[in-house]
Formats: C-alpha cells, structure tokens, sequence
C-alpha cells in the first residue's frame, strides 16, 4: 500500500503523516508513506486544499487533519478493495 501526505510541509501537513503513521502502527499494517510536497505533484492531484490524504492513487481526502479513526476507515477500505 502507497500513502501520501499532501502539503507543503505545515503544520496540519506534519499532524495528518503523524496521524498516519500511528493509525498504521495502531493497525500493524505495512505501507510506504511519502509526504509530498512539491507544488506541482500536488496540482497533479488536482487538490486545491492541503493537507490531502492519497492512498494507492487516490484522494481520499483533502483541506484537514483527519482523525486517527478517519484514516484507519480509508486504510481498511483500500486493503478490503485489494483483496477483492
């Protein structure tokens, strides 16, 4: 699983990838996590807010700090998809 922080390395940008990285500890899941913060990767995203949550490709969400419980949910989601 890929996840990637979208932000230009601000404050919520550093909450939401330590958000991250506990829910995957808290989940015991194996995943690269990558804080992206060229402008230009991120416009390719078509995000107009950070921070932005993508996962395997996908934005999940964008202009907060998601919760703990937020992003277990969007992590779940994307392991149930691949085993489908």
């Amino acid at each position: 699983m890929k996840i990637e922080v979208l932000g230009t390395g601000c404050a919520k940008c550093n909450k939401l990838a330590e958000e991250v990285r506990s829910a995957l500890a808290e989940m015991d899941v194996a995943a690269e996590l990558t804080k992206v913060e060229d402008i230009k990767k991120i416009m390719s995203y078509k995000v107009m807010m950070t921070p932005a949550l993508v996962i395997n490709g996908k934005v999940k969400a964008a202009g907060k700090v998601l919760k703990r419980e937020e992003i277990k949910k969007f992590i779940q989601e994307e392991m149930q998809n691949r085993n489908e």
